[in-house]
């Protein structure tokens, strides 16, 4: 069953449930909050995260090589039954795939935030950035976030919960279940 987080917020922040050695997609343009997110929410051990596999590894490093570095850490954390966070833009579809896929080999149920927030949101705080990302890069994210977003269900996610505002990301606060791994339905 797909749960989508409402936009209803006002009195009480609303929970977002994650089972224990879940694999958590976060999902939205850049400059859209998903590293603060991460930061907030999640063990720092937890997360793999692009910009910082970036900083990491030295020298001018192609995406390709981010990339495959960040699909190898998740890999190797859902193997040992640990929970895994993808902090990538993660718009593009195949990729949500292959990290789907990797969930469901391990057994572990895939969970996709969304950070849907609007653009003026987005390009407002990247211009806020030391690293920027060009503008009509974040427009093309925006939309591919906008055009995916009521089909992510079918990519195999076990909850997708959607985040509208910058309001929703600040209140929404996540119950991460401790315990044995949840197995994923296959």
């Amino acid at each position: 069953m797909i749960r989508k987080v409402s936009q209803q917020m006002a009195s009480r922040p609303s929970r977002i449930g994650i089972p224990a050695g879940a694999l958590v997609v976060l999902i939205g343009a850049a400059a859209s909050g998903k590293s603060t997110f991460a930061a907030r929410q999640f063990d720092a051990a937890c997360v793999v995260a692009s910009d910082g596999l970036r900083a990491e590894l030295t020298g001018p490093t192609p995406d390709d090589l981010v990339f495959a570095e960040l699909h190898r850490r998740v890999q190797a954390r859902l193997g040992a039954g640990l929970p895994a966070v993808v902090d990538a833009t993660n718009t593009d579809w195949m990729w949500r795939a292959e990290l789907v896929v990797d969930a469901r080999r391990g057994g572990r149920p895939a969970v996709a935030i969304v950070f849907n927030l609007p653009l003026d949101v987005c390009l407002a705080r990247n211009g806020a950035r030391s690293r920027t990302v060009p503008a009509a890069v974040i427009r093309r994210q925006v939309d591919d976030v906008i055009r995916d977003i009521d089909r992510l269900d079918l990519e195999g996610f076990a909850a997708v919960h959607v985040l509208r505002s910058v309001a929703e990301v600040d209140a929404v606060r996540l119950e991460i279940e401790k315990g044995p791994v949840a197995r994923a339905l296959r």
